[in-house]
């Protein structure tokens, strides 16, 4: 299906009702223990699930579910919108949380361009999810294992019209209001060409012939009802990209770190037994963690058995690029266990020519002594 960027779109299409979700994730610990966690948060708190409105297998789910924890804020106003009284943070157990704003839709279609303007790299909600990071940071005491902010968080727009007049179909939708679709996408004023509109709306995936999904780099529009596990699941790779960028980050420093280890010049060791264990044994630490953050993130959401969340979730990870961050940190840990395996066998060896030089040291001091007189008992 084509979807020409310049035709004119269809006059009087209103969002009878809607949610724009804003969500902000970032990674806040090694690791945290969600039981433990729940008992000390006192706001409102439930194990959040994927609800599987269509047939799949009911074991196809959050492995182990996350937290969820809803708190009453004062409405955020956001241009001519205001976000609703709650906020929800979706706590997983690797270190990641993710903040989630609902502002209510109603008005003009006309009027998502220029909410999606505002939103774009928002302060005011940016500075509201960290500070609601640092006091969940707070609350969460030793639940949270090697507490931290991340330097970065990852943000992204969800909106999601259910009812709009006239009812339009997907396929009329996509024709018709491909310019604005576009520019509501990647959040621009600009009219664009049209290579760039068709980049925009090609990712694409429906259920039914009445819902459509489109997924783009910045944000998702989703048209039709009974939507909230499609949200889920893009919501949960906001957070995977979360968790690759800043495991991307602890491995570079890993190498940067092993490198200069291994670099050091053999006179530049201390004489002492384990100099170079230290460093082996950081080396090695680093390693194991990024590994288990790795698997972590990757085993958290279990889709095999939805084929039609399984797709969404493909599509978003094409946008956004999660196969490449993948493969680059697969490679980097490739990289950091080589070089832990040079760096065991350049210690063992360091070891054994101390050993060796001792036992020459020995030898010729037990010779010297035979020579020195006085020293011996002839």
């Amino acid at each position: 299906m084509t979807t020409p960027a310049n035709s004119p779109p269809p006059t009087g299409f209103h969002v009878d009702r809607g949610t724009c979700f804003v969500l902000f994730a970032y990674d806040i610990a090694r690791s945290v223990d969600l039981n433990r966690a729940e008992r000390r948060i006192t706001a409102i708190t439930e194990r959040s699930r994927l609800k599987h409105k269509r047939r799949a297998p009911a074991y196809f789910d959050y492995t182990p579910a996350p937290l969820r924890i809803t708190a009453d804020i004062e409405p955020v106003a956001i241009g001519q919108h205001r976000t609703g009284p709650v906020v929800d943070m979706l706590l997983y157990d690797f270190g990641a949380v993710c903040v989630s704003y609902s502002l209510p839709l109603q008005g003009p279609f006309s009027s998502l361009g220029t909410l999606s303007q505002d939103l774009y790299e928002n302060e005011a909600l940016l500075s509201d999810s960290r500070r609601r990071i640092e006091e969940l940071l707070t609350g969460l005491g030793d639940a949270a294992e090697r507490p931290h902010i991340a330097d970065f968080v990852e943000d992204y727009v969800i909106v999601h019209i259910e009812q709009a007049t006239p009812s339009l179909a997907p396929d009329t939708l996509l024709t018709g209001f491909a310019q604005p679709l576009a520019q509501l996408l990647r959040s621009e004023t600009l009219e664009l060409a049209e290579q760039e509109v068709h980049d925009s709306v090609s990712q694409r995936i429906s259920f039914g012939s009445d819902d459509v999904a489109i997924i783009d780099w910045n944000a998702t529009l989703i048209y039709g009802r009974n939507m909230e596990d499609v949200v889920a699941v893009i919501e949960f790779a906001n957070v995977e990209l979360l968790e690759m960028r800043f495991l991307d980050q602890q491995l570079d420093l890993a190498l940067d770190q092993a490198y200069h280890a291994s670099s050091k010049r053999r006179w530049d060791l201390p004489w002492f037994p384990g100099t170079a264990r230290t460093d082996v044994r950081r080396i090695a630490q680093l390693q194991v963690d990024s590994a288990i953050l790795f698997e972590q993130v990757t085993n958290t959401l279990k889709l095999f058995g939805d084929q039609y969340l399984a797709r969404v979730h493909r599509l978003i990870s094409q946008r956004f690029h999660l196969e490449s961050w993948d493969a680059s940190i697969s490679r980097k840990l490739h990289t950091l266990d080589s070089i832990y395996g040079k760096m065991t066998e350049s210690a063992a060896s360091w070891r054994m020519e101390l050993l060796e030089w001792i036992i020459i040291v020995l030898i010729a001091i037990s010779i010297a002594v035979s020579f020195l007189p006085g020293l011996t008992g002839h």
